[in-house]
């Protein structure tokens, strides 16, 4: 596939609002037979999907933190497929009845779920996005219209053009599953086609987010930045702490889940730090560390130190890097929260009930969590089956932006000649 320069993305548009009308008519089976197609065709297509990601990984500095998000390998693209498969085992999310009734003059008012219609998403560097979007859309009934980054463009173009192929297959209209060109001026036009496209999806940085938030006139759900807290309080076993600190960091810190401050009571942060220091120091961690940690860390002979800025809190780093500090109380921590936190996923170690209690009843986030990694905010791993993002805003979807929450509410009502 060849990059559109042709300056505008009407034709696309159009075609989309066109598909729509198919999608309303596709059942539950034939959804299950496209995604089947669709896993089928990436299991037998491994080789080809390596290739143009290698075409795309050239390009970027191995060193840069979007070269891991941009990867895939032979065990990526396995969990691709299983994770379309898993979608296709979903509970149909629309033409459920929400509610019903007859009302006093006798017509029978329901509401039932439908689908959004023509969904289009707007994400960076991460190939996965495209499958993962593809099939929960085909799932709900909806069109989706994708805009990947420019670095990632040889490996989106030949997985929108698998999807199609099977679409084809199933004598589909394979505008279903379409991918716009990547040029910036052509943004715009998609965050004004009022008359095309019925919601607008960003994921990504905090720019690509404000800017769509900024711009767009088709309604947006942000997909937010992931600035991620542990509080490790004075009660915590302080050996799991550091290692659900350190699987929060290390295990894969591109993603927005991983963990970017630690907070750490100031009568254990001696102790904590010295059961932490292995795993950071094996793995290359960079600590930006306050003035009272970062005198133990020195004192430990850490060898990645910096001190912290006051910029390095509320820095979401999507590296081996985070930030250190000590509070001296739970009070402490949950200010410093609320402060910096972009309401992503935060978490508490502890052994105090109370104080799990009140921090996550205080916590203002789409997930939080207690003696746990905040890593698992994963649509997946909330047995959701794939996502499009975890939402941090409060209206319609929050948290795992997964199937269930791409469709709208339509109200039917039903008469036999009542005027009003």
């Amino acid at each position: 596939m060849i990059e559109d320069k042709k300056g505008t993305i009407l034709p696309q548009l159009q075609a989309a609002r066109k598909a729509k009308q198919v999608m309303l008519k596709l059942g539950l089976e034939q959804k299950k037979t496209v995604l089947a197609g669709i896993a089928e065709a990436l299991r037998s297509h491994v080789g080809e999907i390596i290739t143009e990601n290698r075409r795309d990984l050239e390009r970027m500095n191995p060193l840069d933190s979007k070269y891991d998000r941009l990867l895939l390998d032979e065990s990526r693209i396995e969990s691709l497929a299983k994770s379309v498969l898993d979608v296709s085992k979903l509970a149909d999310p629309t033409g459920q009845v929400l509610s019903s009734r007859e009302v006093a003059n006798g017509l029978r008012i329901e509401k039932k779920s439908v689908p959004l219609g023509v969904v289009g998403v707007i994400y960076e560097s991460r190939p996965n996005v495209t499958i993962d979007v593809a099939s929960l859309c085909i799932q709900s009934g909806n069109v989706c219209l994708l805009r990947g980054g420019s670095d990632a463009w040889h490996t989106n173009s030949f997985l929108v053009r698998l999807i199609q192929d099977v679409l084809i297959q199933q004598h589909l209209d394979e505008h279903i599953v379409q991918l716009l060109p990547t040029d910036r001026e052509l943004v715009t036009e998609l965050l004004e086609a009022t008359a095309f496209v019925d919601i607008i999806i960003p994921r990504g940085s905090q720019s690509l987010i404000d800017f769509v938030r900024q711009n767009a006139k088709v309604p947006v759900i942000e997909t937010g930045a992931g600035v991620c807290h542990t509080f490790v309080d004075d009660s915590a076993d302080l050996g799991m702490a550091a290692k659900i600190v350190a699987n929060a960091k290390i295990s894969r810190p591109s993603v927005c889940n991983s963990l970017d401050t630690v907070l750490v009571h100031r009568t254990v942060v001696s102790e904590f730090l010295a059961k932490l220091f292995p795993y950071f120091v094996e793995s290359k961690v960079t600590v930006f560390a306050d003035s009272e940690s970062h005198a133990i860390l020195k004192s430990l002979d850490f060898p990645h130190l910096e001190n912290a800025q006051e910029s390095d809190y509320g820095r979401e780093f999507l590296d081996l890097m985070c930030s250190v500090k000590v509070v001296a109380s739970l009070e402490e921590a949950l200010e410093h929260i609320a402060n910096y936190s972009s309401k992503h996923s935060e978490c508490i170690v502890s052994e105090n009930q109370q104080n799990i209690t009140t921090f996550m009843e205080s916590v203002d986030a789409a997930a939080v969590y207690a003696n746990a990694s905040t890593r698992f905010t994963d649509g997946a791993e909330f047995g959701l089956g794939a996502e499009i993002g975890i939402s941090t805003q409060k209206l319609h979807a929050r948290g795992p932006f997964a199937l269930e929450k791409l469709v709208t509410e339509k109200w039917f009502v039903t008469g036999q000649g009542q005027i009003r």
